[in-house]
């Protein structure tokens, strides 16, 4: 990891430090991805999807919530979606001010943070999480590749929709890259 480039995993580390690695450049990646954009960038559409980046932001920020609070220690997530609806982040961040997208999802990021660092501080990959199917508990490293799952099929959405928007296209943030918005 170099210090222009904070997100790169390490080039070898331990189980825990390559997934939360890969983790932080799926984040980094998609943040770039979505930044800078005013209310008409982040509810550009691509073909007949309604996919956009202000939904993507909305719901990947639902997705930190629920995966750090519910499925790891059982507790109601701290956001405001009603978990019935899945859809509901989708249809309704084109309400939303493009700062309080951009602020939900950089706090929700920030909390799963803590919370996976408390997580790690207590045990490793194998501990068991409140996420079960009966009796058998899911693992801490089962919800990492669940959220890295979920994060490289949104990073590639949100590849397509940011070319749409003004051309922004690579794989990875240029070096020093910080977020400019929310």
């Amino acid at each position: 990891m170099t210090d222009s480039r904070p997100w790169e995993p390490p080039l070898a580390g331990t189980d825990a430090e390559q997934l939360v690695g890969s983790l932080e450049r799926l984040r980094t990646t998609f943040r770039w991805k979505a930044d800078g954009l005013d209310r008409d960038g982040l509810t550009v559409r691509v073909g007949a999807s309604t996919l956009t980046l202000g939904g993507l932001l909305k719901h990947l920020a639902a997705v930190e919530d629920e995966v750090f609070t519910w499925r790891l220690a059982g507790r109601p997530p701290v956001d405001d979606w009603p978990h019935d609806d899945p859809g509901w982040p989708f249809r309704t961040a084109a309400d939303d001010e493009p700062d309080a997208l951009y602020r939900r999802w950089d706090a929700a990021v920030a909390r799963s943070r803590d919370r996976l660092a408390e997580a790690l501080g207590a045990g490793d990959l194998d501990q068991p999480v409140h996420m079960a199917d009966g009796d058998d508990h899911a693992s801490l490293r089962r919800l990492l590749c669940d959220l890295l799952e979920e994060y490289g099929r949104h990073t590639g959405h949100a590849d397509l929709l940011r070319e749409a928007v003004d051309g922004r296209v690579g794989e990875d943030p240029p070096d020093g890259w910080s977020p400019v918005s929310g």
